[in-house]
């Protein structure tokens, strides 16, 4: 785009090929067209017998999405007999691949590009009346792409229930101790009664009845924001559902756009083809002509909340029962050849992270353009659930530089929930985590360049004792990366996990695999029996000779395996509040300091926890073991076991 504004006798001409040129990017007109594509790439499973919606499909999705057998993310699931009329679509974007089928690109970062055009027409003034004009053809390609509504009904129409009976959808049950069944991938459209902008949400709807589900939509959220205005004026709140679809519209829901940007003009851009709605039949609301069922309802917000949950959600715990405004269903709509789509969450790495990362990658342009210029990368980790963990690349120009990105950062749109940033310099490569912490850490001084602060988090955080608020840390590691040497960490003498636990008899095991790959970084497990005991351990390990070059000291709950790594980081970041479980104390040998992180579960007894602590989320046995008998049977291909095995001494029910 830069280099079509540079033209000034030929820029118009060149804008409109560029334009034409992008004519040719994929759009899916039904659920069952992207379907098509998946087969097509060899990227979907096909199981005809039945599995049931109750726990099993969730069980083998879990199994596909952890699994490296056919690639990170496995396959596609297409679950031909639910025990309803309809199929259903799970696992559909969970990869790299499949998440750029899509949205229709062979690469996410290719729409950079777009939103170059979108900053050029928007948000940069032109310079001179001639650039105005330049501007002209590009500003109608862009209105070409608003939404677009249709006179009398659409594909989504074809069949109306007359008695709406959401129970004749395969809803899914996804893990034992959830409270009931959930529609998990909604598009929930609402509009703001004083302006008619709309806004599209993704929510989770715990169903309560044959037209009744709770509405899980967070105080931070366009719908809640939507519902507060309707409560204040004492009328109906009119609200629609839509589901399946061209996926571009189902991403779109889940992204954190800004208030005035319309979620499905979002998806017209991302596809580069208007999305186009209908009027719906009971509710003053447009959607998606094209979508494979449309709920049709309201919310009455003189009504009494309703209990909702709980649900093991994308944090990998269990989100506790709520309260939440209770969705009334006046219709139901599907086309005739419906595909009913899903998701589940749970501990990641599941099909949330790669929609999480086809975020990171659409809007660090954007973030780059409009507020940090000196932003060059960012990577947002699978063990980080999005919010605990964020890894910004910054281009450093001054002192306090990554100071200024830290605080912006932590007051942008959804950023503001992060509650762990490293940031490092230009020189690092920060998708290559191994790499990273070698060439970071070993530079790292907490005394330096550890921050601490306090703000909003996520309303499904468990960590902090008061909800959606808490603690904050930011790890400053752009300090003279470029002179470190890996050969600079010297351990004083070998010293053995086995002499560590013979010293400190209440440590359950030791990890310091990590420490030897010159990454000095700890790692502990602890039977917690009382309070104080972690603050001791911690003392006592500082005091240790030999790992004075120690710069991080983690310990965790005894029945997590210290060995597997990306497990400990996911459980230590959702159970920390770095403000009350980070401490930086001083070597008693040196002038090193120490980053010493209390990953451990939080309780009344130990901590003076005020709040209740979720469970892990995990498969119960009768299920894992009845999926073990009939996988053969189901033909789903190589055997995968249950990830939910690694946590039989965790969950109660095991």
């Amino acid at each position: 785009m830069r280099e079509i504004y540079a033209v000034d006798t030929h820029g118009r001409a060149y804008l409109r090929r560029e334009f034409l040129l992008k004519k040719n990017i994929m759009h899916y007109s039904s659920l069952k067209s992207f379907i098509n594509k998946l087969e097509d790439k060899n990227e979907l499973v096909r199981i005809k017998e039945f599995v049931n919606p109750v726990l099993e499909i969730a069980e083998i999705t879990d199994r596909f999405s952890k699994s490296t057998e056919y690639g990170h993310g496995g396959k596609a699931l297409l679950f031909e007999n639910t025990g309803t009329q309809f199929p259903l679509l799970i696992n559909a974007m969970g990869s790299y691949k499949r998440i750029c089928l899509a949205l229709g690109v062979n690469e996410l970062d290719e729409f950079g590009k777009r939103f170059n055009i979108l900053y050029q027409l928007f948000l940069k003034p032109p310079s001179s009346f001639i650039n105005k004009l330049k501007m002209f053809p590009g500003l109608m390609k862009i209105s070409s792409l608003l939404p677009k509504i249709l006179s009398g009904r659409g594909a989504s129409q074809q069949v109306v229930m007359n008695q709406p009976d959401i129970a004749k959808l395969p809803v899914l049950k996804c893990w034992p101790m959830d409270g009931g069944r959930f529609i998990t991938l909604p598009m929930v459209i609402t509009k703001d009664p004083e302006t008619g902008i709309r806004n599209v949400g993704m929510y989770r709807m715990q169903v309560l009845g044959k037209a009744q589900t709770g509405m899980h939509w967070h105080i931070h959220k366009g719908g809640a924001a939507h519902f507060e205005k309707y409560k204040k004026l004492k009328k109906k709140m009119p609200v629609v559902v839509a589901l399946g679809g061209d996926p571009a519209c189902t991403f779109s829901a889940t992204a954190p756009l800004p208030e005035n940007i319309d979620e499905f003009f979002f998806a017209g851009f991302l596809r580069q083809k208007r999305i186009e709605l209908v009027q719906c039949l009971t509710q003053d609301i447009e959607a998606p002509t094209d979508a494979d069922f449309i709920i049709e309802g309201y919310i009455d917000p003189l009504e009494d909340f309703i209990t909702e949950g709980p649900f093991g959600d994308h944090t990998g715990f269990y989100s506790l029962p709520a309260q939440y405004p209770l969705f009334h269903v006046t219709c139901i709509t599907h086309r005739k050849d419906a595909v009913y789509p899903a998701t589940i969450v749970g501990i990641p790495p599941m099909e949330d992270f790669w929609l999480s990362k086809a975020t990171e990658r659409i809007f660090l342009p954007l973030l780059k353009l409009t507020l940090l210029p000196e932003i060059v990368d960012i990577d947002l980790p699978a063990a980080g659930v999005t919010h605990n963990l964020a890894i910004i690349k910054i281009r450093v120009s001054y002192p306090g530089q990554a100071q200024k990105v830290m605080n912006a950062l932590w007051s942008a749109g959804q950023m503001m929930f992060n509650k762990v940033l490293i940031i490092t310099a230009q020189q690092a490569d920060i998708h290559d985590y191994t790499g990273l912490a070698v060439k970071l850490l070993q530079s790292f001084d907490p005394a330096k360049d550890v921050y601490f602060s306090r703000g909003p988090l996520d309303i499904l955080d468990h960590s902090s004792n008061q909800p959606a608020f808490g603690g904050k840390m930011c790890l400053d590691t752009t300090r003279q990366i470029d002179n470190v040497k890996h050969e600079e960490l010297k351990l004083k003498s070998e010293i053995s996990p086995d002499k560590i636990l013979q010293l400190y008899p209440e440590l359950s095991a030791i990890n310091i695999s990590l420490v030897k790959s010159a990454i000095p970084v700890l790692i502990a497990s602890i039977v917690k029996s009382k309070a104080g005991i972690i603050k001791n351990v911690f003392n006592n390990l500082i005091k240790i000779p030999e790992l004075t070059d120690v710069k991080i000291f983690i310990i965790v709950d005894h029945y997590i395996n210290i060995n597997d790594i990306n497990r400990i980081i996911w459980y230590c970041l959702a159970n920390i509040d770095p403000v009350r479980d980070c401490s930086i104390p001083a070597s008693p040998f040196n002038s090193n300091h120490h980053l010493c992180i209390d990953g451990t579960k939080k309780t009344k007894e130990a901590d003076n926890f005020p709040r209740e602590w979720p469970d892990i989320i995990a498969s119960a046995p009768e299920t894992i073991e009845a999926i073990d008998k009939k996988w053969d049977m189901l033909n789903l291909g190589i055997f995968l076991p249950s990830p939910g095995l690694k946590y039989k001494v965790i969950i109660p029910s095991f």
